[in-house]
């Protein structure tokens, strides 16, 4: 019997141990644990979609998040600046205390929560996170209550969401909690980045739809098939996406909401997403101060800025009842201007759309001058895809001739040429579906002009030109209005759309005279070649006028009279070149002022060239001239090169002290 009990007794004795070191240990170590830990809030702040901020007289504001996106759905329904919504779910996050103690404490030390002002909290903080897809974990809400600022230290006190224990915290929570709510809610209204942007809509009285294709170009979809402006959409586009809510209007909602009436619908796509202002009538301007302007500044002062002119409008986002008011600039080339006037504002306003590079040939024809000239200017074979290396060639197909005539043309002129046609831009849009009788009155029932341009495609594409994938033609018409007015006409073969253009490239870059066109370096010298004898002789008197003989080093001797002049003359000769060809071929008498004169003076210059042998007699190289007239005009003429040209000013120069050096000049009248 006593073995029984005594059994007994030493298995509870055994089973209290037990207990114990087994349990009550655990718990004073888990009572320790969450003394020392400084982390206010575990792992319900891991995934938070809601939080809802509460203070004594109700809900200051509600957030709720989706999918990455958070959103303010009360006291209005709007997106949440999502930096300053970060912040909040980061400070609770990683919220660590100071020191904490447990509330069961406070009665023994004579205190409550009042003391602490957690029993009536001026804020207090409601989040959630996230329940499961499959819906078997619920969704699980923590409340934080948030009492006094501590007395010193700056920091707050802080219930934990058990109520069992007061932390004390840095107040930096309360700083972002307190934010007023224009702070927390987002101001841009389109959050369509440019790059993203897929469509433009813009619909008033008329609807004008753009979209980008995949060469990043923009197009018209309605209500015309062109050509938009990428640079200007993009502009638009932009400031679009600088629209900021103004203030948010509870009171005093205009008549008519902009959801129901908007005087612009502007719409944006982008990457499976879609974003739609409506704005709505203007708001009213308030009544004039009646307090006295103030004196206009003293002369000396600097002029005031100017801060651009904007007009408030009401507004709305659709999908969303908030209305509210924004700012939208005005005046000329703003962002009003722009909606009104989308369809011409908006459009590609280059008449021409080719790259420069991949022309390989263009024809000019005038139809309206007598003969109707045509020219043909070819590039011929370059490097690839380096056409600013590339040389021209002017074809010419006489009468009577059994073969095309080459010569070279100047390939910086025809450079300009096809710049001048790259950056032809309309000034007027003037119809996009003109009727005979509008072609007839602007001029192209015969045009003044017709530039043929043969492209080719490159094989380094230049950003957002097309090219085709084989040669392709564009044909420019260029018409006169009939009266005539301030703009040529253009329009494109293929294309029904007229343009007003400048009158410009009538005036200087479409001439088809193919003089106009020659290459002017009619000559230069090889390197080694050198100029040994000069001799100018005038042909009405039979004359000489200079005759030297160079040293080795092409100087003329040391007491040359008008030495400068001379080397001046040499170094023209040896780059020979030409300011215009006023005729084909070479003539022994040039028409000058309106009558035919012949040569005043020949130029005759002898040639040491590279690798010619040492008995052979020196080449000679002459130049006809005519007399200077006005200054700036002086002609000469070769037979080498059946040529006749006009001699560029430096050469005019020269030749003129030359020619004139002994010249006394008029007699002094009597006294």
């Amino acid at each position: 019997m006593r073995t029984k009990v005594t059994l007994v007794l030493l298995f509870l004795n055994v089973a209290l141990f037990f207990f114990i070191f087994k349990f009550e240990r655990d718990w004073r170590t888990e009572r320790a644990s969450l003394e020392a830990r400084r982390r206010v809030l575990g792992s319900e702040t891991a995934d938070i979609r809601t939080l809802t901020l509460t203070n004594s007289t109700g809900t200051v504001y509600a957030l709720k998040r989706t999918a990455d996106t958070w959103q303010i759905t009360e006291p209005l329904v709007w997106p949440a600046n999502p930096t300053v919504v970060a912040r909040i779910v980061s400070d609770l996050q990683f919220l660590d205390h100071e020191t904490s103690f447990a509330v069961a404490d406070l009665k023994a030390n004579g205190q409550s929560l009042a003391d602490y002002g957690l029993d009536r909290p001026k804020l207090t903080l409601e989040f959630s996170n996230g329940a499961s897809p499959e819906g078997n974990v619920p969704e699980l809400k923590t409340t934080v209550r948030l009492g006094d600022i501590t007395k010193i230290g700056n920091r707050l006190y802080l219930l934990s969401p058990d109520e069992k224990r007061i932390h004390v915290v840095s107040r930096a929570l309360l700083d972002s909690l307190a934010l007023p709510i224009d702070q927390i809610r987002a101001d841009t209204l389109l959050t369509i980045p440019v790059f993203e942007a897929r469509s433009l809509r813009i619909q008033s009285t008329t609807r004008v739809a753009l979209r980008r294709d995949g060469a990043q170009r923009w197009t018209f979809d309605t209500p015309i098939v062109a050509r938009a402006s990428t640079d200007e959409t993009e502009r638009t586009l932009s400031a679009l996406g600088a629209l900021r809510a103004k203030a948010f209007v509870t009171d005093g909602l205009p008549a008519a909401l902009p959801s129901a009436a908007p005087l612009f619908r502007i719409t944006i796509e982008g990457n499976n997403r879609r974003e739609t202002l409506l704005l709505g009538a203007p708001v009213p301007t308030p009544p004039p101060d009646p307090r006295p302007i103030a004196p206009a500044l003293p002369p000396t002062a600097p002029p005031p800025i100017v801060a651009p002119t904007t007009q408030d409008f009401y507004a709305q986002i659709e999908g969303r009842p908030v209305v509210f008011t924004v700012a939208i600039p005005t005046g000329e080339k703003s962002l009003k201007e722009t909606l009104d006037r989308a369809q011409e504002a908006l459009r590609e306003k280059r008449v021409l759309d080719f790259d420069p590079r991949a022309v390989t040939a263009l024809t000019l024809r005038a139809p309206n001058t007598p003969g109707d000239p045509t020219l043909t200017l070819q590039r011929l074979e370059a490097p690839t895809n380096s056409a600013e290396a590339a040389t021209w060639q002017i074809i010419r197909r006489d009468p009577g001739a059994t073969a095309p005539q080459t010569i070279p043309a100047d390939g910086p002129l025809v450079k300009r040429l096809l710049e001048q046609l790259h950056l032809l831009s309309a000034q007027v849009f003037a119809s996009d579906a003109p009727t005979a009788a509008d072609l007839e009155r602007w001029g192209f029932a015969r045009p003044e002009r017709e530039i043929t341009l043969v492209l080719t495609k490159l094989t380094a594409p230049t950003p957002n030109i097309p090219l085709s994938a084989s040669d392709s033609q564009l044909t420019l018409k260029l018409g006169v209005a009939n009266p005539p007015d301030l703009y040529a006409y253009a329009t494109v073969t293929g294309s029904a759309f007229v343009y007003a253009v400048s009158p410009d490239l009538l005036r200087l870059g479409s001439n088809a005279n193919p003089n106009a066109w020659r290459e002017r370096l009619i000559r230069e010298l090889p390197a080694g070649a050198r100029i040994t004898a000069l001799k100018l002789t005038d042909l009405t008197t039979q004359k000489s006028l200079l005759d030297l003989t160079l040293d080795e080093a092409g100087n003329p001797p040391p007491d040359t009279p008008e030495a400068k002049n001379v080397l001046a003359a040499i170094a023209g000769l040896r780059a020979l070149r030409a300011k215009a060809f006023p005729q084909d071929g070479f003539t022994d008498r040039v028409p000058l002022l309106g009558e035919e004169r012949p040569w005043r003076y020949r130029l005759d210059a002898s040639l040491a060239l590279p690798g010619a042998n040492a008995g052979a007699p020196a080449p000679i190289t002459t130049l006809f001239l005519s007399e200077r007239f006005g200054g700036t005009l002086q002609v000469a003429g070769s037979t080498e090169f059946n040529v006749v040209f006009e001699l560029e000013q430096a050469m005019v120069d020269a030749l003129w002290r030359l020619t004139f050096r002994t010249d006394p000049g008029p007699a002094l009248p009597k006294t």
